[in-house]
């Protein structure tokens, strides 16, 4: 077993302990509490669970390339939802290297929102070499409401011009499946005989992924409400950046799912983001759903800063161990993994830090990555 030793250990769960020895064999932690014996790693100030970025385009729009060789959109047409987020990755995009300094262990990297529906979410281990060693599952499948989808008119096959468009092409491909669905249950036409379209739909239909749902507009998020009590699948909220009101966030906390916030610390770029303001988390904290995480949506903010934007939640009231599970433990439910808090029987992926991680100049001594040291 190897142990270290924490003055202060952020949990995950909001809670916060003292003096505490953390030892892991393998994968898996094992031990969380007084001192015992095993391999000694040292003592450091202060420990937090390995940071997670439940949206992100990390390794598709990559560091150091142009900007018409990214990856995150594919144009061929505007309902793909086939499509493998990993598949477009590269692992020796820099960015993954300069996260993992910082303590950014997992990233679920999605297609972009061109689409209506652009592909499958995958979560990957950032500090891994090559994309078969990082992938660990799929998570989601992308899909845009908005401005982004009917934004895309000079890109191939059919595009929307209006929000009504995108929409109704949304519709169709859901209603294709779930008659597909029907079908094969009643034996009339089998697996194979589907087209690709409804195979990657039907997952999302049975509940078996949910849509990971880009959105920023109040009226867009009553759309999507409308649209889910028709095909009954399950979502998250990704973004709601133009959400400006308590009604608004309210509506959003009434909806039950997660939700994605941000980015904070981008630039509104357009005019579905007029009402973006860091302001916003005041209103969002006093009506936040219960799963809530952040995100980067790297590059928009580099990933390697994602947990600089908790600065925003604590102006707002929230101390930092509640602030910190908006990128550990509720990012984790969010990927369905079974990482984000210090605890037995949970990976063991951690960051020990030299001092407190929201302080200037703070940073990470020893980084691990389910049980391997890959930062020291």
């Amino acid at each position: 077993m190897k142990v270290l030793k924490t003055k202060k250990l952020y949990v995950g769960d909001g809670s916060v302990k003292e003096n505490v020895y953390i030892g892991f064999e393998g994968s898996e932690i094992v031990h969380v509490g007084d001192e015992t014996g095993g391999t000694y790693l040292g003592e450091f100030e202060v420990v937090t669970p390995a940071f997670i970025d439940p949206h992100s385009h990390i390794g598709m729009d990559r560091a150091g390339e142009p900007w018409y060789e990214e990856e995150a959109n594919e144009t061929m047409d505007s309902i793909l939802p086939y499509l493998n987020a990993e598949e477009s990755v590269y692992m020796d995009d820099k960015a993954f290297e300069e996260s993992v300094d910082w303590g950014v262990l997992y990233s679920v990297v999605l297609p972009g929102s061109g689409n209506m529906i652009g592909g499958r979410a995958a979560l990957l281990r950032n500090w891994k070499r090559n994309i078969d060693e990082a992938f660990v599952k799929y998570v989601g499948v992308k899909a845009a409401m908005g401005y982004n989808p009917r934004s895309t008119t000079s890109w191939r096959g059919t595009r929307p011009y209006t929000r009504m468009g995108a929409v109704a092409l949304f519709r169709q491909a859901l209603s294709k499946a779930q008659a597909d669905l029907e079908k094969m249950r009643k034996g009339k036409v089998t697996w194979d005989e589907l087209d690709p379209i409804s195979k990657a739909l039907i997952p999302v239909l049975e509940g078996r992924l949910p849509f990971r749902i880009h959105v920023h507009k109040e009226d867009d998020i009553a759309i999507i409400k409308r649209l889910a009590k028709s095909f009954g699948f399950k979502y998250t909220i990704d973004h709601a950046c133009d959400v400006h009101t308590e009604e608004g966030f309210r509506l959003i906390k009434s909806l039950g799912v997660p939700l994605i916030y941000g980015p904070i610390d981008s630039h509104p770029y357009k005019v579905e983001l007029k009402h973006e303001s860091y302001k916003n988390v005041k209103l969002l904290i006093e009506n936040m759903p219960e799963v809530t995480a952040i995100m980067s949506d790297h590059p928009v903010v580099l990933q390697r800063n994602s947990y600089l934007q908790l600065r925003f939640f604590m102006k707002y009231g929230m101390s930092f161990a509640e602030a910190i599970k908006l990128i550990t433990s509720n990012a984790a439910k969010i990927a369905n993994i079974n990482a984000g808090e210090v605890k037995v029987g949970k990976l063991a992926s951690l960051v020990a830090w030299d001092g407190e991680p929201y302080v200037l100049g703070s940073t990470p001594q020893l980084v691990i990555g389910e049980g391997e040291i890959v930062r020291s």
